[in-house]
């Protein structure tokens, strides 16, 4: 067993540590983590081994909204640069009990919704880490990692300890019904106060990817996942485009670019969305807009395989949801639906009841009036929802936009 670093003796006093209680034994028969593959990990997250999560990360997990609460489907979601992780489970959390779990309720599919009990969220929620994992592990396997309460190795000079990664076991399955048990049996790790269980599913994903496979999804533009903004770290495009699809490429168009904007041959191509999904991507962007910089989302981001989509508005991830598959199947179905928005933020009491009017084009009234607030006239979450459905006009049914 390796030992603490000198002055780290007591390693669960550490600040932000996790407590006994969310580690697993050595005994139960992971693979410890190797210097190695610690600062393999590092590197693809953050370009170096010495950055570490700060705070913000460290305190993140998976915390659902009240059982059988008008909310009990929702998870809270952080500020921080977690949320982006922590809005795309939101939307496989719904899609497993929209569309994939056997319910005996006779009720509607959005008020199942509201009759979710511990147990149903905990199961939801193995689900929809397991259903992530599992995509970027091809379909064949998905590594889960946990900590434990020894250390697997004593750090080099050049790595900078943060007193959990070191303490990783990795437990790997070739079948998605063992994932999703062991999932389920710890996941108190994941969902727990001081578990630092978003990073844990994070290197969890990065694992099931393998840092080869990750290596080779990424293009000349991106080398790492996670990127330095304002003092936090936020996810980049690949590690976005990982978790709504298994696979890490750092662009949101269809397919590989071979050739520039001129029509000449790129030195190297890059690298786009493969495949649809099951959930969806819509991007809308105020400031990148003014820069002429916004970038357009590919169709198979944008019409998945089930009416989910995370959204990223300004910056802001969220969730854009219809109980209603043949949405994406019949064109008729999207002259006139109803929406519905969740944004993770405690301050939302309610899931936001959005009507999208495909054919009116009402919303234009009044754009050449240049005065006031342009986030009040024209309302960011539904010029994201514009991207999808162009010159729809939308009813917030009596709630004030917000996003």
């Amino acid at each position: 067993m390796a030992q603490p670093p000198h002055g780290n003796a007591n390693l669960l006093t550490v600040p932000y540590s996790i407590p006994r209680a969310l580690t697993v034994s050595p005994s139960l028969g992971g693979l410890p983590i190797t210097p190695e593959l610690a600062g393999n990990l590092r590197k693809i997250l953050f370009g170096n081994t010495f950055y570490v999560f700060n705070y913000e990360w460290k305190k993140s997990f998976f915390k659902f909204r009240e059982p059988y609460s008008n909310l009990s489907y929702a998870l809270e979601a952080e500020r921080g640069g977690s949320r982006a992780i922590q809005m795309v489970v939101q939307a496989n959390i719904i899609k497993y009990l929209l569309f994939t779990r056997q319910t005996n309720s006779d009720c509607c599919r959005l008020q199942s919704l509201s009759e979710v009990g511990e147990k149903e969220q905990e199961r939801a929620l193995a689900v929809a880490l397991t259903d992530i994992l599992w995509a970027a592990g091809e379909e064949r396997s998905a590594t889960i990692s946990l900590v434990t309460s020894d250390y697997c190795f004593t750090p080099h000079l050049d790595y900078k300890l943060d007193n959990f990664t070191e303490r990783l076991q990795l437990f790997s399955f070739n079948k998605k019904e063992d994932v999703k048990k062991f999932v389920y049996e710890h996941i108190q790790c994941f969902e727990d106060e001081g578990s630092h269980g978003v990073i844990l599913f994070l290197y969890s994903l990065i694992f099931s990817r393998t840092i080869t496979r990750l290596r080779e999804d990424l293009d000349c533009t991106t080398s790492h996942l996670l990127h330095l903004s304002l003092g936090n770290f936020v996810c980049r495009q690949a590690l976005m485009n990982l978790l709504l699809t298994g696979r890490a490429s750092p662009n949101v168009f269809n397919g590989t670019l071979q050739c520039g904007d001129d029509g000449s041959p790129l030195e190297k191509p890059l690298h786009g969305v493969l495949a649809r999904s099951a959930v969806g991507y819509l991007h809308w962007s105020r400031e990148l807009l003014e820069r002429t910089k916004l970038p357009m989302v590919g169709s198979m981001l944008k019409t998945p395989k089930l009416p989910i989509w995370v959204c990223s508005i300004n910056g802001t991830y969220s969730v854009l949801f219809s109980p209603n598959r043949s949405l994406l199947s019949d064109w008729k179905m999207e002259h006139l639906f109803h929406m519905y928005f969740y944004n993770g933020q405690p301050s939302q009491q309610s899931t936001a009841l959005l009507t999208i009017d495909t054919h009116s084009h009402h919303w234009e009234v009044g754009i050449k009036d240049t005065q006031g607030d342009p986030e009040k006239r024209f309302p960011s979450l539904e010029m994201a929802v514009r991207t999808k459905w162009e010159g729809a006009a939308i009813d917030w049914n009596g709630t004030m936009p917000f996003f």
